[in-house]
């Protein structure tokens, strides 16, 4: 098949002998995946999950079995008291938001502990763009902790913050557009000890692109509440929309009446035929990210024999989903990212092009050929046009469509 689509040998060559030597790599990943599943699995037979358990609802919602099914299934993959997992959450971004909204009063103050947060969630908190709606209009402070030099969280610059009345302190794990790494789950555990010590604050995770990727979640180590979305990691793929809430039973209550409204909390939300596809998702996720986790791998250790940066490097741990790849001029990041989505099995054909997305202040490039629409749990690259080019590899479903990917840029490279 690789002769048939004109994928030099030299080049297969090349891809094959990265593969060998990424082995130890890949081995290690499947025993974070065998861990995952083993887990899901467990927490699936203890929630009693059934096929009743797959009937959906509609109108309010009352008594809808398999939305309690699904959130005591992800209340014990996380190891927390409540969930609140949902079709009518938008994005991950949205579910975050409702976390905020929920929770924080006027006057309260948030202390954000890992540097500037990524655009659409500025947008949300006031920090950047001029929405009417940004929490910063109804009376919250937002103060941001800038990291250290080699973009680690500043202990003692939060140490001394913590003695200014907090409510909340917010940890965003992944690195969003920026070149900062993924925290590991070392440095966000000693950052939340410090919080649990110090302060009374509730300690707040965005955790999106770091679901299944290591041997534990925020939540087993200090996170109060975490938030991400179900068309990134968690959904396996096969949710159609979502996101979800994990941690403190009050808390998750507070952000569900921030969905609905108040009195009405988690008790009611129809699931309109969801709860299987989301369910089915979550069984499946573990090894929906141990093909995103060995493709990027596998793109990093090429690349950068090839002379390009890369984030993390092919030998680093990983901590989340996303491979940043540093190309040197625009069209070249343009390049990467067309032969990313004619490598899709959706909209092949489909030529990206860069646009004004709303939430982000600079022009974005994206290609994500995916049977749900923008998901992240599968194979898609995007990437603002800003110097320096960085383009931000996700996902993947299937480890060898990756693979065709590259040696597909790889070939466009020689042309």
């Amino acid at each position: 098949m690789y002769k048939i689509l004109s994928i030099p040998d030299s080049l297969l060559k090349e891809v094959e002998d990265a593969e060998n030597q990424l082995q130890a790599q890949f081995d290690n990943l499947e025993r974070i995946c065998e861990y995952w599943s083993i887990r899901i699995l467990d927490a699936f037979r203890k929630a009693q999950v059934s096929e009743y358990s797959f009937f959906s609802s509609s109108g309010y919602g009352y008594n809808d079995e398999g939305r309690s099914a699904v959130e005591e299934v992800y209340s014990r993959v996380f190891g927390t008291e409540s969930a609140l997992v949902r079709p009518q959450m938008v994005s991950g971004t949205h579910a975050i938001t409702l976390g905020f909204r929920g929770i924080l009063r006027p006057g309260d103050r948030v202390l954000i502990a890992t540097g500037l947060p990524y655009d659409t969630m500025q947008t949300v908190l006031g920090i950047s763009g001029n929405s009417p709606s940004a929490l910063k209009n109804f009376g919250i402070s937002f103060d941001v902790l800038p990291l250290q030099e080699d973009d680690s969280i500043d202990l003692e610059g939060l140490q001394d913050e913590l003695k200014k009345p907090t409510k909340m302190v917010y940890f965003q794990r992944s690195r969003g557009y920026s070149d900062r790494h993924t925290f590991s789950d070392i440095e966000l555990e000693e950052a939340m000890r410090l919080v649990r010590k110090q302060s009374d604050a509730i300690i707040y995770v965005d955790n999106c692109y770091g679901e299944f990727v290591s041997w534990t979640e925020p939540t087993f180590y200090g996170a109060d509440l975490m938030a991400g979305s179900l068309i990134k990691n968690p959904g396996g793929g096969l949710a159609q929309s979502g996101g979800y809430l994990v941690g403190r039973a009050d808390l998750v209550e507070l952000a569900a009446e921030a969905l609905t409204s108040p009195g009405l909390g988690s008790k009611l939300g129809a699931t309109f035929n969801q709860t299987k596809l989301v369910l089915q998702g979550l069984y499946q996720a573990p090894l929906m990210v141990l093909q995103a986790m060995k493709s990027a791998t596998l793109f990093s250790k090429v690349l950068q024999s090839r002379g390009y940066w890369v984030s993390p490097r092919p030998e680093e741990p990983r901590f989340d989903t996303v491979q940043l790849i540093g190309f040197h001029t625009r069209d070249e990041l343009i390049q990467f990212c067309r032969a990313i989505q004619h490598a899709s099995p959706v909209d092949s054909y489909v030529t990206p092009e860069p646009g004004p997305m709303p939430g982000y202040e600079h022009e974005v490039i994206m290609a994500a050929g995916t049977f749900v629409q923008g998901a992240t749990s599968e194979l898609s690259a995007d990437a603002p046009l800003r110097e320096p080019y960085r383009a931000y590899l996700q996902g993947s479903l299937n480890y060898f469509q990756s693979k065709l990917a590259l040696l597909e840029f790889l070939t466009k490279l020689l042309d």
